[in-house]
């Protein structure tokens, strides 16, 4: 039965294959108790972002639950606003403060951009100082990968991208596994939309189980860390028991015909090119660009 609870990245760490995701959730009391409450429960990897606004709660959280900080595998990402070599250095001392930690486990550039090389410069002195234990991407299709392992000393480790039944981005997918990067699911259960496709309501009913339940089950199969969120008790310990069952070959080739390149995030490559009379800024997605 494929009942790992951990992957092996490239450099040698190990990665929890089931994590808590913490997007949308805002700071204060909800992010402290989510966390808290999926530390309690046994989750033992955590993910964040600047961009987020919730490290501070998402700290919190860790501190309350008593969990020993060298037993929490944790995520954060560097946002678009903070990207060059300077910049991200400076963000990163930044997140660590808010999250109340010397050290991540995990640091990312959120989104690819025209300023990667610098951004990725900043992650490896980080990672050669050991102040952070993996560094990786994320949103980063093929060609963004490409012109980075052009320029990069050390190789991403892991690449966060949006993976569910409806988009599975096979030929990424299985360009990071040749490359030794950790494919690694955002937006898992489709921020909710799974639960109106029928074949997986009948597949949940097969099995006993969730839908929730049977797609994040068919994530750690395919061999993808996954990272669902809630801020219900009940779902973050529902969430979490997909280790005492397993998905039959043949219905996991019928989930994965569910795919239709559909996402509920935006697509990395819709961005601009920079330009010396427009000043680029980063969304929540992507790109804008407005006059100076």
């Amino acid at each position: 039965m494929h009942n790992q609870l951990y992957v092996t990245l490239n450099n040698g760490v190990k990665m929890p294959i089931l994590g808590f995701g913490t997007f949308k959730i805002p700071d204060g009391e909800i992010v402290v108790q989510s966390v808290r409450k999926a530390l309690e429960s046994g989750y033992r990897h955590v993910d964040t972002a600047a961009y987020y606004k919730n490290e501070i709660g998402v700290g919190e959280g860790i501190h309350q639950s008593g969990v020993d900080r060298s037993e929490i595998f944790l995520t954060d990402k560097v946002w678009g606003s903070d990207s060059g070599y300077e910049n991200t250095l400076k963000a990163f001392d930044i997140s660590l403060k808010r999250l109340g930690t010397d050290y991540l486990d995990l640091y990312l550039i959120h989104w690819p951009n025209y300023k990667n090389k610098g951004t990725w410069k900043a992650l490896e002195k980080l990672y050669c100082e050991k102040r952070v234990r993996a560094i990786g991407v994320s949103n980063f299709h093929i060609h963004h990968l490409e012109s980075l392992f052009a320029e990069c000393e050390i190789r991403p480790m892991v690449n966060q991208i949006e993976f569910h039944p409806r988009l599975l981005q096979t030929p990424l997918l299985e360009y990071c596994k040749k490359q030794q990067i950790q494919y690694e699911a955002y937006s898992p259960l489709m921020q909710g939309k799974i639960f109106s496709i029928p074949m997986l309501a009948e597949m949940a009913e097969k099995y006993g189980r969730t839908v929730a339940q049977i797609v994040l089950r068919w994530n750690i199969q395919m061999g993808v860390v996954t990272i669902p969120k809630s801020t219900h008790p009940e779902r973050i310990l529902e969430n979490k028991r997909i280790f005492d069952f397993e998905i039959s070959e043949e219905d996991m080739q019928a989930i994965c015909a569910l795919d239709k390149g559909q996402r509920v995030g935006h697509d990395p490559d819709r961005r601009v090119k920079p330009s010396n009379n427009y000043f680029i800024r980063q969304t929540e997605y992507g790109f804008s660009i407005t006059n100076h």
